[in-house]
């Protein structure tokens, strides 16, 4: 670097302006990445000095009430910046292998305070040797210029779905799902939402050609915000729904999204994040699904939507590239699902009502562990006991369907509801 150039770094940006104009755009490059590097590196300079005054405050620090205030009274930072720097120094004493990767200017202050975040509060499902190369996996995402907080997020998501416990992960609560539609005194309408992310997969995928920019007929681009073009994507949608007026067949290809999984995931679930590997820490190597709007997806809800579905199927090489693909096949057919109407007439649980359009064909023996899809293995279920038995907090694997001698389903109760656990047959009596 040139002489002006380590001065234009080191130096004060007092009448920079005026002078920036003698370098040329490689060295304004040059210049710019310079200094994100000595900013990274002075912000975790800030970190560890802020720290060590934490653990040996003096009567400053003491009557500013914490050395965050005490370092927003004596700087330009607001006291809740100066707080999370307080906070990320104290945070990462604990986990050297991140202070390291941040002292030596390569993972921001940011993603950072994700990591740490993750590491204080793991998934109740992960185990204390498999913390280590979580936070490898953590720290490959955050590293190096193509670091993005999304790919930070999205390993921080897809770890929590790797280590299922009975507790559902928020992101596939439906039970928090809300919407809220009110009249304005204007005569407009507000809406506003909170859904799993399955949902909002849905929404996303149906939405996803009605909101792209169009082009005006001369070429010019549109003009439309994103939330307007949103919004347009939003009515065009509800015409198209009341002006078809179908809501699906029975049969039809269900679910309308796209998730991807290893065949081998999806037959067992694999700790695979306590397992060490010959190679490097990727995300590709751990057992969820992946949704390509929402990313990742639990194996268990995975396994809930492979019941009932459009099964297409990619061989894909050692390093994940595709080598063929077969034609996609439903795995329950349309004749085996009217055959299960006739059958089970609505969902099979003990005691619901639910209708027959709207069930799911549930495969007794999961599919992908062997399990045949002939009607001997196959039950129909709403979705809300497919969740159920699928997982669902303080049910999983408890309640158990058999295939009785009249060729019915039965379901074995928990001990927790009959400790007999005495067969109760299917729900079928009513709906004659």
């Amino acid at each position: 670097m040139s002489v002006l150039l380590s001065d234009v770094v080191s130096g004060s940006a007092v009448g920079l302006r005026g002078r920036l104009w003698q370098l040329s755009a490689a060295e304004l490059r040059a210049v710019a990445v310079s200094v994100s590097a000595e900013v990274l590196r002075l912000e975790a300079v800030r970190v560890a000095v802020v720290d060590e005054l934490s653990m040996r405050p003096d009567d400053q620090v003491i009557a500013s009430r914490g050395v965050g205030c005490w370092l927003a009274a004596n700087t330009m930072l607001q006291v809740r910046d100066g707080k999370k720097i307080a906070a990320l120094g104290a945070a990462l004493r604990p986990f050297p292998a991140v202070a390291a990767r941040f002292d030596g200017g390569d993972c921001s202050f940011d993603h950072a305070v994700l990591i740490v975040a993750f590491c204080e509060s793991p998934p109740k499902g992960m185990s204390d040797e498999a913390l280590p190369k979580c936070i490898d996996l953590l720290l490959a995402a955050a590293s190096g210029v193509e670091a993005t907080t999304t790919k930070v997020r999205n390993v921080i998501a897809t770890l929590e779905r790797v280590f299922e416990s009975d507790d559902i992960p928020p992101a596939e609560d439906v039970d928090l799902n809300e919407l809220r539609i009110a009249s304005t005194l204007n005569g407009r309408v507000v809406v506003r939402g909170d859904f799993d992310a399955l949902t909002g997969e849905m929404l996303l995928s149906a939405l996803s050609n009605l909101t792209m920019p169009t082009p005006a007929p001369d070429g010019t681009p549109d003009s439309r915000s994103a939330a307007k073009r949103t919004a347009d994507g939003f009515t065009e949608l509800i015409r198209r729904y009341l002006d078809c007026a179908k809501t699906g067949t029975d049969g039809g290809q269900r679910p309308h999204v796209n998730v991807h999984i290893n065949a081998r995931d999806l037959a067992e679930h694999r700790d695979c994040a306590a397992t060490p590997t010959d190679g490097g820490a990727t995300v590709s190597d751990l057992d969820v699904g992946h949704m390509p709007w929402l990313g990742p997806l639990s194996v268990s809800q995975t396994r809930l939507l492979g019941c009932d579905c459009f099964l297409s199927t990619v061989l894909l090489d050692d390093h994940g590239a595709p080598l063929d693909a077969k034609p996609g096949k439903r795995l329950v057919s349309a004749e085996q699902r009217v055959a299960l109407i006739a059958r089970d007439k609505g969902c099979a649980f003990p005691g619901c009502t639910c209708v027959p359009a709207w069930t799911d064909a549930h495969h007794i023996r999961h599919w992908a562990n062997g399990g045949p899809t002939v009607m001997s293995n196959l039950v129909l279920l709403c979705r809300s006991h497919h969740r159920l038995m699928h997982r669902k907090a303080g049910f999983v694997g408890k309640w158990v369907i058999r295939i009785g001698v009249d060729n019915k389903p039965w379901f074995i109760p928990p001990p927790s509801i009959d400790p007999g656990q005495h067969p109760r047959p299917a729900n079928t009596t009513f709906k004659t």
